[in-house]
């Protein structure tokens, strides 16, 4: 790869990142897919596999691959197919009784018009090697790897970054902007005086990655993403990394010295007999439930775990972060492109934060039944006894983890309330679609998605026509903002009631910043808004 070639660091660069990790990348894919100038700064030469944290891709982050060009890209990396399973069962172990079980889980079978990719499980390595390929295919910056950042300095002009390399050896680079992607140890984070706010939890956890090629041979349930086992002598959340007899799996409630200790005991409890099993690495691990207390300082960016951490139950981490650097990447690149204003980086904070305090609240209610509260008499007996028992239990594990399994409305339905950048508008009556939500996907009569046709900059979208819809485009025009055009007027006319608007003004993101039936009295500084300035500014100066 050409991007990870040892040579000098650039002296300037538009926006350097520091962390190289899913999020930190996926900023960067958004920046350099827009021409921007862009250096990632990662102390890891290789994409560990050892600890694969991630294991879901939601629908949403699916979408921000496919509008990179890299969702079929990452399915075909992906150990596990997504036809293979989409169930999560409770069960005692491995080859005991089933508790109870989900289907359909995690966005992983389609919903008609709902969305244009299912979710897809896949180790978190597969995401960076996929994600590291694209940034240097994108041939618009430089994937530096052995090297950390140690130090950041700003001013109102530029960042003056200091980044070391593996032999102690110091250089400084200069950016306009600066993207704190660094995980919970964030050096970044540390130097623009911001800090993390909110609690832990009290129980202790143990990851850990196993082989056992055996261990599929005893499973009586079939196959399935996740395996919670309910027993007392193995608490446990497990389940397949691929097909070949490597596994993930988390001990609730044992530390670090007792995982090292009885990790195999463990193994052998999740499978309810004796297996022959070598562990590959362990990560005990803590919940935490924390958010920053500011997520920009100047012209330094905080995103991903640098930023926000939550409980790992739903699978919302990674993906809010990967929210986070969409969010960020497109905002930067329109100041850069001299069309967005101050405001569009300053809505990076308003509009992102109420996301990640409700993922945080979601994923803390999720935690509080695991595996360790299910625990009763009786689970694993025959008999009437064992029959009453595991339908007390299977009750309860419907009532408390439905919407850790099933979060669509969480991933898809988050709504930007009086974001600084979004123009209020006005929907059909019956309609609940709302300037600041996601835009309402279809597929069109030729089978297209609507998403692909979107822009790169804003989208005018079209559902019946008029003469207003050149004001607009005027308007966009006159502003120097890259408009698309989308006319879909005459096709899906189900889709024109649904959204109760005849025009929409579509975001990079696919958010939805204005809509209404004719032109706004003032398409100027509806256009003016959306792109971060005060309205019938002049273009702003790209430098």
């Amino acid at each position: 790869m050409s991007s990870v070639q040892e040579k000098p660091l650039p002296p300037r660069v538009q926006v350097l990142v520091a962390g190289g990790g899913p999020v930190g990348l996926s900023a960067a894919m958004e920046l350099g897919r827009r021409g921007v100038d862009c250096l990632i700064v990662e102390p890891r030469r290789t994409v560990s596999r050892a600890r694969p944290r991630c294991k879901t891709l939601n629908v949403r982050t699916m979408e921000h691959l496919r509008r990179w060009g890299l969702a079929d890209r990452l399915r075909a990396r992906a150990p596990l197919h997504t036809s293979w399973s989409q169930d999560v069962v409770f069960c005692t172990s491995l080859s005991g009784r089933e508790l109870s079980r989900f289907t359909g889980v995690l966005g992983l079978v389609p919903e008609g018009d709902r969305f244009p990719e299912i979710g897809q499980q896949a180790p978190q390595y597969v995401l960076e090697e996929v994600l590291r390929e694209a940034f240097d295919e994108l041939g618009t910056g430089r994937l530096v790897l052995g090297s950390r950042v140690v130090a950041v300095r700003q001013n109102d002009d530029s960042v003056s970054v200091t980044v070391e390399d593996g032999s102690g050896n110091s250089s400084v680079v200069t950016a306009d902007y600066v993207i704190g992607s660094d995980g919970p140890r964030s050096v970044v984070r540390e130097q623009i005086g911001s800090r993390y706010l909110g609690g832990e939890a009290l129980r202790p956890n143990f990851g850990m990655v196993f082989e056992s090629t055996e261990l599929s041979d005893h499973v009586r349930h079939g196959p399935a993403v996740q395996y919670w086992i309910v027993n007392p002598s193995a608490p446990a959340l497990v389940g397949p990394l691929d097909r070949n007899g490597t596994w993930w799996g988390i001990a609730f409630g044992v530390d670090r010295e007792a995982g090292e200790r009885e990790a195999r005991r463990i193994i052998d409890g999740v499978a309810g007999r004796p297996v022959r099993a070598t562990v590959l690495s362990t990560d005990p691990w803590t919940a935490r439930m924390q958010i920053v207390d500011r997520m920009s300082h100047g012209r330094v960016f905080l995103a991903g775990d640098a930023a926000h951490l939550n409980p790992p139950f739903g699978g919302h981490g990674l993906n809010t972060g990967i929210g986070d650097a969409v969010d960020l990447g497109w905002k930067l690149a329109a100041v850069l492109a001299g069309w967005g204003g101050s405001a569009l980086l300053d809505s990076y904070e308003s509009e992102r934060r109420p996301v990640q305090e409700r993922v945080i609240r979601e994923a803390t209610d999720n935690m509080r039944v695991l595996s360790t509260e299910l625990l009763a008499d009786n689970l694993d007996e025959a008999g009437p006894a064992g029959d009453e028992a595991r339908r007390v239990a299977g009750a309860r594990i419907q009532e408390t983890k439905t919407a850790e399994f099933h979060s669509l409305d969480l991933v898809l339905g988050l709504h930007i309330a009086g974001s600084p950048v979004v123009a209020p508008g006005a929907g059909g009556q019956e309609s609940a679609v709302r300037a600041g939500a996601r835009l309402p996907h279809v597929f069109l009569d030729d089978g297209r998605s609507l998403y692909d046709l979107l822009g790169d900059g804003l989208t005018l979208l079209v559902l019946g026509h008029g003469t207003s819809e050149k004001t607009i485009a005027e308007a966009a025009h006159s502003r120097g903002v890259p408009l698309t055009v989308v006319d879909l007027d005459g096709t899906r006319h189900d889709y024109a009631d649904l959204v109760g608007a005849r025009l929409l003004l579509i975001r990079p993101d696919q958010v939805i910043g204005w809509l209404g039936d004719e032109a706004p009295e003032d398409s100027l500084a509806v256009i003016d808004r959306l792109r971060g300035l005060p309205p019938h500014s002049a273009v702003p100066d790209p430098s």
